[in-house]
Parts: structure tokens; C-alpha cells; sequence
């Protein structure tokens, strides 16, 4: 803040309430550096003051970049000019240039990953920053973060602008800074997209594979022209917003997106600018049902394979005929060259005879030099995964393919596969993947290290990867969280408690292999999923190594029943989930909305927090007390409450209670593991 009057507009634009007091908290820290200059940052360093509490806490920058106030004692003091997030994008940097790269806008927001006080996972943060000129008349950047999902709507606005101004600034060279995944255009699932007039997409990082492509004739899955009504509204209006449906970054299924457009002059045209915010309650499209299992296209493929070691080329005929068992809707045969030529693929017959041995998908992974390596392994045969249109579609979709190595009459190698778009992840892939990688670390060794984190490789795909452990607990590997990387983590606790390395060490050294549950953070995501995942020991010489993989999903948490037909169900037949030493649920989910029993003892708590769904709870027995920002609510058996969308509340249980909630929609960020405020 560059001017002595007390901020109080600036968070009239938020949704969220989390986020309002966030931009408060900044406000009234800024009006206090103001008011008291170099004196107020020793009250931002009081431990439980409002400046510091938990994981929401003031910081201080120096237009250099020296971290002048922080509860890390490790940064203050220092110049933290060359921190960086686990993605590389340079933290402190990021902060500063909110702040300060425009010159008529002194605040800003950046996102980046970093982890909570004391902790080592790291989490989505977003931080909100501002400038602020003193008495003395010095600059400080003050600011403080929250760990949150969310992308609120002003974020969107602040990034296009953000975007707007490095166009005006620098021209078509910005399309490289918007393309930079360490730079402040990508966050979450957000991105910044450039057309022009005419319909042409300049710039899409999220899928670079429309760049260029004429997009004005293109509907969503609702029929709206969305590339036409960006660009009349741009002209007439020249910003707005704009709803439709579109995939999130490395997904086909489409999503209710809402995203701001603006227009600029970009040399002798113009173009529109824009950045959208999938809408947190909106659900997905639904994805088609899968058509074979994984163990179905394994031995589908293996038929196949079969068949061609007795006719060879005589059977292509036979794969040809579309509808038959060998080629129906999107499944079909493809046939390669030991270098990499299409030998045959029946959904696209004039390819035949073309080396694909460089082709890669839009991530950069080389899908025919997968497909070979895997064919030519000792094992000759298994997984490969990759980012391919589906037949007549514009939007790449994970495509899961099985392939083997045959031998033809001739006595010449091919490689025969068959793939499944949108594949559900089960364990017969996760296994596939950690004997390949085992296989490789117990021939190489530590060398092999290299292609298990390369993340254009086989080894780690759609929010699947492998990691190695040795047995004394330090990571070795793990690309999904390379933060984690030389640490000794055998004291780590999964979200629930459990020690879940040293369990996975434990069980790897006796058993050899086996399966464990956990609930662990989604890659690059502050949503938290149950995860089961396969360890196995491995020796190379005289080391020992613990490799493993794991699949995020299941059917929701114990405790929990998914519907959807009429079903009959009995609470006591419901096993219940304890959240913690006080409070136990079980939970019934239907297609819009969740039911659910809490029972809790007398003075446990539930956190201050909100959520997207109406609530309505009666209390069965006993007593609640319910803390609004505006009141307090007392409940006793036989009362209601109904809590509109979106509104903050904690509850004390003044007796030990029993008492059922309904919420519409659906509790999705209880499946997604989203519920750590009922089990602290």
C-alpha cells in the first residue's frame, strides 16, 4: 500500500470466505507497517498472535528479496531470492513481481507449492501480497498465504491481467512465458490461452496440440459455440466472463468452466486474452463406460498375439473387419516394426508403412519408443500408457495400451497391442509397473534412477509413479514429490496417523511384495485420496531396494455406502469410521446428495470451516453448540439447523451427542479425502 488510508474495498471480489480474511490479514498488517513502520514486524513474529496462527502467518520481503519476518527461522534474515517450489518456480521472485510488475497495481496474487509449518509434503498455497511505503521511505512486501485448491474468480481476472501486461510489454515473446511451468501464468489447473479474431488458439500449454488450429466452428458438450461467443464479447464489451464446458488439463471428460476474456492489441491485431476457473461444484461429464477390464485386454492381446504366430500377415484381414470381436467402437489392433513402423492399425489403415519411432504424445512422451522398449524387455510384454485423441476427437485422453512381442511365421519380431481410453487404474497395472521398474533397478541399479523419474517416460503417468526406498527409510525416488528426495522419511505418517513407510518397509523386507492402504495427497493437488499401493524388495549386488506404486481411489472412506437405485440400509449395519479419539461417522452417498451420523462425546470439536453444499442436521441426543462469525446456536434433541452454502461454522459438543447431517450436493470432498478438519 502506497498510500496511509486503511485498505477495506479490496475484498469485496472474493467468494470465499477463507479468502476475504486472508486479504484482510494482509490489509490490516499493511495499515500497521504503515501506522508504526520497522516497529510493527516484531509484533508480526508474536507466536499465537493473529499475525501467526497455525498455518496462516505474515511475512515480510525487501524489495531484494530478504525474508524480513517468518516463522521459519531458517529463512529470515536471508535472502531467499533463489527459492523455488518443488516444480521450480522461483517462490520469492513470483511474490515480488505481484507486487510490483505493474506499476497502477501494488498487491497481487501467487501460487505456487510449498509445505505447512513443520511439515514436509507440499501443499497448493496461494499468497496474497502488497506493497507498502513507510515513513523512513523504504518499500516492504507484506503478505501471507493459505493452502487451498480454490481458484477464486479475482484470481483468474488478476492472472489475465497479469497476462494482458506482459503482451503489451514484451509481444509475441510473452507466448513463452505463458507456456513456462515454473513461471506465474500456470497454477493448479489454470493457464493462460491467447485466439485471435479469426478463431485460431495462439496459445494453449494445456493442450498445445489445438495451438493453431482454427477453433470458431468448435461446440462444447452442450452445443455452445464458446470460441465465437468469446470473441463477439470482446468486441462489444471487450472483458466479460463466459461459462462452457471444457477438460481440465490431462483429462478428455469436460467440466462447467467459467473464464474471463479480455482483449488487447498485439502488433497490428487483435487478440483475446483469457484464464477460467473450473467451478468447484460442478460435475464432470460422464466418462464412458470402459469396455474391457485391464486382465480383459491383457488376454485380448494375447489372443491376438497367438493368432499371429500361426497366419502372420494373413490375419490382418481378419483384425480389419470392423465390428467383429478384433475391432469394434475404439478398440482395435496395431501392429509394429521392431523399428518402429506400422506394420498394420486398423483404425487408420493409410498409416500403414509410415516409422512412427519419434512420435510423441502432447506431454513429450515417446508413445512408439514405449511400445518398443516394453515389447523388448525380458518380461516381452506389458503397459504402456500415453496421451492420444480419441477417433474424431480434438482433446488427447490417457490411453492405457497392452503389448506383446510375437514371432511370425517368418521368424520376424513385431509388437501387436491394443489400448483403452480412459482406463480405470487397478492393481494388475500397478504390479506391471513395479516388476518393469524392479527389473531395471536390479539389472542397473542406481542408474536406473534416472528413467524412473523421467516423467516422459513409462514410469509415471496420469497420478501414478514409482518411488524407491531403501530400508532404512530414505527416499531415493519419488517424482511425484522430489522435495522428499534424501530424506529419511520412515517416521512419516500417512493422513490418518498410520506410519506408512515404515510399514511399507516392514512388509517389503519379510513378505517380498505385498499390498497397503494409505490416504496420501494427490500429486500436484491439496486433495487427499485413499491410496493403495505394491512394494516389493529388490537386490542389485550387495544393495537392497524397496520399490512401489500405487493408484489413488476406492469406494470412499470406511463407513461409507454409495447408492444409486432404491436400497434399504440399516445404521447398524454400517460400520462406523473413526475420525478421531471423539467423533465417528458413517456416511451414505447418493448421486446428489450425502446422509450422515455423526456420534461425538462430550467437548469434542470440529474446526472452524465451510463447503459448497447446503446442510440441514437434526440432533438425535444430547447437545451441540454451533459457532457462526455471527452468533452462536444451541441444539438439543429433536432441533434442526439449516446452513445455507458457503457459510463458516465450528461445533462443540456440549453433551455426548448424536445427530445426523443431509447435504446437497453430494459431499465429494469427503471422497476426495478433503475432511481433515473432522479428524484433528
Amino acid at each position: 500500500m502506497l498510500r496511509g488510508d486503511r485498505p477495506t474495498a479490496t475484498v469485496k471480489p472474493y467468494e470465499y470466505p477463507e479468502t476475504q480474511e486472508l486479504v484482510q490479514l494482509v490489509d490490516d498488517a499493511a495499515h500497521l507497517l504503515t501506522l508504526k513502520g520497522e516497529a510493527a514486524l516484531n509484533e508480526f513474529r508474536i507466536p499465537g498472535s493473529r499475525w501467526q496462527k497455525g498455518e496462516t502467518y505474515i511475512f515480510v520481503l525487501d524489495p531484494n528479496g530478504k525474508m524480513l519476518v517468518h516463522p521459519d527461522p531458517e529463512l529470515e534474515g536471508k535472502n531467499q531470492l533463489g527459492l523455488k517450489d518443488i516444480n521450480g518456480k522461483p517462490i520469492i521472485r513470483g511474490l515480488l513481481d505481484a507486487a510490483t510488475a505493474l506499476p497502477d497495481k501494488p498487491e497481487g496474487w501467487y501460487h505456487y507449492q510449498w509445505p505447512v509449518p513443520g511439515g514436509l509434503l507440499p501443499r497448493w498455497k496461494s499468497s496474497y501480497v502488497r506493497l507498502v511505503k513507510v515513513a523512513s521511505g523504504k518499500t516492504y512486501i507484506v503478505g501471507s498465504g493459505m493452502y487451498n485448491d480454490r481458484m477464486e474468480k479475482a484470481f483468474v481476472v488478476d492472472a489475465v491481467m497479469q497476462a494482458v501486461g506482459a503482451l503489451e510489454k514484451n509481444g509475441k515473446a510473452a507466448f513463452q512465458l505463458f507456456h513456462d511451468p515454473t513461471g506465474p501464468f500456470i497454477a493448479k489447473d489454470a493457464y493462460i490461452f491467447v485466439a485471435d479474431m479469426d478463431g485460431v488458439e495462439l496459445v494453449n500449454p494445456a493442450f498445445p496440440n489445438i495451438e493453431g488450429r482454427k477453433l470458431l466452428d468448435l461446440s462444447d458438450t452442450n452445443g455452445k459455440f464458446l470460441y465465437q461467443e468469446m470473441i463477439r464479447l470482446v468486441k462489444t464489451q471487450d472483458s466479460g466472463w463466459i461459462d462452457y464446458m471444457w477438460p481440465k488439463p490431462g483429462e478428455s471428460v469436460s467440466t462447467r468452466k467459467s473464464a474471463f476474456v479480455k482483449g488487447v492489441v498485439l502488433g497490428n491485431q487483435k487478440v483475446l486474452v483469457g484464464c477460467g476457473v473450473y467451478l468447484a461444484d460442478a460435475p464432470m461429464v460422464l466418462k464412458p463406460q470402459t469396455k474391457m477390464t485391464a486382465s480383459e485386454l491383457r488376454t485380448f492381446v494375447h489372443q491376438a498375439a497367438a493368432l499371429l504366430e500361426t497366419q502372420g500377415e494373413m490375419a490382418y484381414a481378419e483384425f480389419r473387419n470392423k465390428g467383429s470381436r478384433w475391432f469394434r467402437d475404439d478398440v482395435y489392433l496395431f501392429v509394429f516394426t521392431m523399428d518402429g513402423t506400422r506394420a498394420f492399425h486398423a483404425a487408420e489403415p493409410e498409416s500403414e508403412g509410415r516409422n512412427d519411432g519419434d512420435l510423441k504424445d502432447i506431454v513429450g512422451r515417446p508413445i512408439v519408443k514405449m511400445i518398443l522398449d516394453t515389447g523388448s524387455t525380458s518380461f516381452g510384454e506389458g503397459w504402456v500408457h500415453y496421451m492420444y485423441p480419441q477417433p474424431n476427437g480434438i482433446f488427447p485422453a490417457w490411453k492405457s495400451s497392452y503389448v506383446k512381442r510375437v514371432t511370425f511365421p517368418s521368424g520376424k519380431e513385431y509388437i501387436v497391442g491394443c489400448g483403452i481410453y480412459n482406463m480405470q487404474m487397478d492393481k494388475a497395472f500397478i504390479e506391471d509397473l513395479v516388476h518393469h521398474a524392479a527389473a531395471l533397478v536390479a539389472d542397473r541399479g542406481q542408474e536406473a534412477f534416472v528413467k524412473l523419474r523421467d516423467k516422459t517416460g513409462p514410469f509415471y503417468f496420469m497420478d501414478t509413479y514409482v518411488f524407491v526406498l531403501s530400508p532404512e527409510g530414505i527416499e531415493l525416488v519419488n517424482p511425484g514429490l522430489p522435495g522428499l528426495e534424501g530424506k529419511n522419511i520412515i517416521d512419516l505418517k500417512d493422513l490418518k496417523g498410520k506410519p506408512v513407510i515404515r510399514e511399507e518397509i516392514e512388509a517389503a523386507m519379510t513378505e517380498g511384495s505385498t499390498w497397503l492402504d494409505c490416504n496420501w495427497y494427490l500429486p500436484g493437488s491439496n486433495a487427499t485420496a485413499q491410496k493403495q499401493a505394491f512394494v516389493r524388495k529388490v537386490q542389485h549386488n550387495n544393495e537392497t531396494y524397496i520399490i512401489g506404486s500405487g493408484f489413488y481411489g476406492g469406494e470412499g472412506p470406511e463407513g461409507t455406502v454409495k447408492v444409486n437405485s432404491v436400497q434399504k440400509i440399516a445404521w447398524q449395519a454400517l460400520k462406523a469410521e473413526k475420525l478421531n479419539d471423539k467423533v465417528s461417522r458413517q456416511t451414505i452417498f447418493g448421486e446428489k446428495g450425502t446422509l450422515t451420523r455423526f456420534v461425538i462425546k462430550r467437548n469434542a470439536s470440529v474446526a472452524r470451516h465451510y463447503h459448497i453444499s447446503e446442510e440441514y442436521m437434526v440432533v438425535l441426543s444430547g447437545a451441540v453448540k454451533f459457532i457462526f462469525d455471527d452468533r452462536e446456536v444451541a441444539l438439543r434433541s429433536g432441533e434442526v439447523v439449516v446452513i445455507p452454502p458457503n457459510v463458516p461454522h465450528a461445533l462443540v459438543a456440549l453433551e455426548d451427542t448424536e445427530f445426523v447431517d443431509f447435504f446437497a450436493p453430494a459431499r465429494e470432498d469427503w471422497l476426495r479425502g478433503e475432511d481433515q478438519y473432522l479428524r484433528k
